[in-house]
């Protein structure tokens, strides 16, 4: 079967100048769509927590998930040296908690915003969350600026209800489930 397609490209630039490169990169990322995470952390190194996107799904068998953490980031220590992690996905209600685990605020004014519980790993988890995965992190592998974690799943609570909290075009948006 011979199948053409036609698509309007507006712009394609090339990325051989690493200034530009990264420019267009983060612009380009923008586009994609991705659910809105807060991954939490406690243990001997304390508590942590910060706000993600570059979570996915790796594997059911054993189930686990793949997170991005940027080295320099103020969490980063207390994640790689707990050794576990849960990834708390967030609904359209979670807007502002997301956005204090985003920035520079302190680790306890971003636990105060919200209510939280622990399951089998000692992490912090999001009473409210549409899901939330407790996980050990079992690998890490070089990102460039991030260390790949993969991370398997101990534990998983979720409720039914909720709209997800989705980054799309530098904005929040809600999605759902289709009726």
């Amino acid at each position: 079967m011979n199948m053409k397609t036609s698509v309007a490209i507006e712009k394609a630039v090339p990325v051989a100048d690493p200034d530009i490169a990264r420019t267009e990169f983060r612009n380009a990322m923008a586009r994609m769509a991705a659910a809105v995470n807060i991954v939490t952390t406690n243990g001997p190194a304390g508590i942590a927590g910060f706000a993600a996107t570059a979570v996915c799904s790796v594997t059911d068998n054993p189930p686990t998930l793949l997170v991005c953490l940027n080295r320099g980031a103020s969490v980063h220590p207390a994640v790689m040296q707990n050794g576990v992690l849960c990834v708390n996905v967030l609904s359209e209600a979670h807007q502002d908690l997301s956005r204090l685990f985003g920035g520079k605020t302190p680790v306890a004014e971003r636990f105060a915003g919200a209510s939280w519980s622990e399951l089998s790993t000692g992490a912090p988890v999001l009473e409210d969350a549409l899901v939330s995965f407790d996980c050990r992190i079992v690998r890490q592998a070089d990102g460039g600026t991030h260390d790949i974690l993969l991370c398997e799943v101990d534990a998983i609570r979720q409720r039914d209800e909720g709209q997800g909290l989705i980054y799309f075009d530098r904005t929040y948006h809600s999605a759902g489930r289709a009726e």
